[in-house]
């Protein structure tokens, strides 16, 4: 029998575990859209890990704008998402300068050289993994399909992205006009990062060594490019993509957990 660290992440949209053993190294990690059938999600993801590691104990704890009800009612250590990130990326990333990360429904910078800061968007999910999802249905395609789009696009039209609705005030016209599609797409993407940058940064330079974290960061390769090429940014020098980013809150909640002296069969 072995005891290991268990992080559970718990967003607006999707459910996040990650299991490391003593040395911190990775041993199991999933990533799932809950579709607002959270508690489902959470169980499903446990009930796998229970068959995986019948006869094992784990310090676990919970993290994520939607998980501290759970962790609150099933008497689970929580931490806050800001916390489980800053000490993810100061056990993986020691040396990075700044944190972009992209949510389901939330965004935000944390500045780590110069003085440490975060900044986090309000209650409207513009610029976000959601906003990106309600472009798509307004296109009518998938969001892959928006992605491989925005990799083919020429020109880039200004799109606000503070609101979905100002969005397709700013859209329609250009489907009404004719406007390459494969332009639109890309240009959705910018105005995600224009609004990071100008909504979220407020005149702080982003700059450095900046690590990008979260699912639409880690699954769109046309937002990777809007971003690196906004920040001039040198992907895999200045500009970094880590494989475990979409699980990397859940990586701090279990490196926290693993702190714990409680530990849970």
């Amino acid at each position: 029998m072995a005891t290991y660290s268990l992080g559970i992440d718990v967003g607006s949209t999707t459910v996040k575990t990650v299991i490391i053993d003593n040395e911190n190294r990775i041993i199991h990690s999933e990533y799932q859209r809950h579709f607002s059938k959270v508690k489902d999600a959470v169980k499903a993801q446990l009930e796998d890990i229970e068959k995986k590691y019948p006869q094992d104990e784990f310090k676990l704890c919970m993290t994520g704008s939607a998980g501290l009800g759970l962790a609150t009612g099933a008497k689970i250590p929580f931490v806050q998402e800001v916390n489980s990130a800053f000490i993810a990326v100061k056990e993986r990333f020691p040396d990075a300068d700044a944190v972009i990360e992209l949510g389901g429904e939330d965004a935000k910078i944390i500045f780590l050289t110069g003085g440490v800061e975060q900044r986090m968007n309000g209650s409207c999910a513009g610029g976000t993994g959601a906003f990106i999802d309600q472009m798509a249905t307004l296109l009518g395609v998938s969001v892959n399909d928006m992605d491989n789009m925005s990799l083919r696009a020429e020109k880039i039209y200004p799109i606000a992205s503070r609101c979905g609705v100002f969005a397709k005030s700013d859209i329609q016209p250009l489907l009404n006009q004719g406007a390459n599609r494969e332009d639109i797409c890309a240009s959705i993407f910018q105005a995600v990062v224009d609004q990071t940058v100008s909504g979220l940064a407020q005149g702080r330079t982003i700059e450095g060594k900046v690590l990008f974290l979260g699912g639409p960061l880690s699954f769109l390769k046309g937002l990777r490019h809007a971003f690196v090429q906004t920040l001039k940014l040198t992907e895999n020098e200045t500009a970094i993509f880590p494989e475990e980013a979409p699980v990397f809150v859940a990586l701090g909640c279990a490196l926290f957990s693993s702190k714990s002296h409680d530990s849970f069969k």
